[in-house]
């Protein structure tokens, strides 16, 4: 059999415990039975449910192969030439047409390398191909987040703990109120335009994200820890601002003789418009799959102990999807298939519109809803939730700073540390 043909027919079935150790269930107390979709299937129903999901996982798993190894190489050579390209044509400030095209071209190719290749590459998604290229486990990304933090706060933390309160940190990255069931504080009223400012610099808020400043303040993670992450993230810094704007803008300098004083300044500025341009898009996508009116949360209670097929009941009603023509989705990495995404996060997500008509049945089977709409209808929705969610609530239990707020969350600590007590005596 040539080379060429061959390919990989059947793959160990592994989950993303291989890559930072999610999804995995949360469990909670001994005895303590999940409610999650309890409402709207029985219990046998959700096992079931799970059971058909997995076959669906385990169907494609079993059919990697070649394909999908030319398509990660094919996408990673296109996203290269684009940044070639685009990083020349800047060179040429003094002829705007083509400045212009190298700014978008360089765009576009962060934008491939953000979403299709670095954050589907360290889910792991093309790790059984055993390619240093595509190691989910040493893959660093064109960003100012370090891929070890960024991997540790979503792959584990947000894919795991999906859309519950007080575990998954990316509700509302601690910055926004995107849901009724959090505590609102005066910050909140500045929902839309902090939200704003975040989209132009939206891979700065990623790192920041990742270093969990609030963890180490809250006393949740130790001194060490802290330090380690403050030093990846000054260094990943530090690593982007000196390829972005000082090595191309110094590479323009033998230029200015023959040109202008100011060509460098103008590549440093493209530099930073084809950042902002990643930015802008990646934000757009992200928060268009997680903040829709309709997305659900849950409670830490309701999702203790829960099963597989509670799991994926999980993932399906806290994500939603963008519609869009194939190349939009190449460009959205495939996570404008963000329920797809969250069902199966390590398998490649080329593979999410053929699973997609799968999770459409199951959807179909069981009478639940899937989330699904262009982008300027999910992106309507964001803002009108993150207009309604900014205003002040009128029940003062919602209020985050108001008396009845804080006694009610003193009381679930007092609980809460009772409940260990006695945890621990028995």
């Amino acid at each position: 059999m040539s080379h060429h043909h061959r390919r990989r027919t059947t793959v160990e079935a592994y989950d993303a415990s291989d890559h930072n150790r999610a999804p995995l269930p949360l469990v909670g107390d001994a005895g303590q039975t999940a409610t999650v979709g309890l409402d709207r299937m029985t219990a046998e129903q959700l096992d079931e449910f799970g059971r058909e999901l997995d076959d669906v996982r385990q169907r494609v798993l079993d059919d990697l192969g070649q394909a999908d190894a030319d398509y990660i190489r094919r996408v990673i050579k296109v996203q290269r030439a684009l940044d070639v390209v685009g990083r020349i044509a800047m060179f040429f400030p003094f002829v705007l047409p083509v400045f212009v095209a190298g700014i978008v071209l360089l765009g576009i190719s962060k934008i491939l390398e953000n979403m299709e290749i670095g954050h589907n590459v360290m889910h792991g998604q093309y790790d059984w191909m055993n390619d240093p290229l595509v190691d989910g486990r040493r893959y660093e990304w064109d960003n100012v987040a370090p891929a070890e933090d960024w991997k540790h706060g979503h792959n584990y933390i947000h894919h795991t703990y999906t859309n519950i309160h007080g575990m998954d940190r990316d509700i509302g990255y601690n910055l926004f109120r995107v849901d009724a069931e959090q505590p609102w504080y005066p910050s909140h009223r500045f929902n839309l335009p902090l939200a704003f400012l975040l989209m132009l610099f939206f891979e700065w808020g990623v790192m920041y994200h990742g270093v969990e400043l609030d963890e180490y303040l809250g006393g949740r993670m130790s001194k060490a820890e802290f330090t380690a992450r403050k030093k990846r993230a000054l260094q990943k810094v530090r690593r982007q601002m000196l390829k972005d704007y000082v090595l191309f803008p110094a590479l323009a300098l033998p230029l200015v003789p023959f040109t202008a004083w100011w060509v460098p300044l103008a590549v440093l500025g493209g530099n930073l418009v084809a950042n902002v341009i990643r930015n802008i898009w990646t934000f757009l996508v992200i928060f268009c799959g997680h903040f829709p009116a309709d997305v659900e949360t849950f409670t830490e209670e309701e999702a203790q102990n829960e099963s597989r097929g509670q799991w994926y009941f999980r993932q399906l009603l806290g994500s939603a999807n963008i519609t869009g023509r194939p190349l939009f989705h190449v460009m959205t990495g495939n996570l404008s298939y963000q329920i797809e995404h969250h069902l199966f996060p390590d398998i490649p997500a080329r593979r999410y519109p053929e699973v997609a008509k799968d999770v459409h049945r199951l959807v179909e089977k069981y009478g639940l809803t899937y989330n699904t709409g262009r982008l300027s209808k999910q992106l309507g929705s964001v803002v009108h939730q993150l207009s309604v969610m900014g205003r002040k609530p009128d029940d003062p239990y919602l209020v985050g700073n108001s008396p009845e707020s804080k006694a009610l969350r003193r009381a679930k600590r007092e609980a809460a540390k009772r409940a260990e007590e006695d945890r621990v005596t028995v």
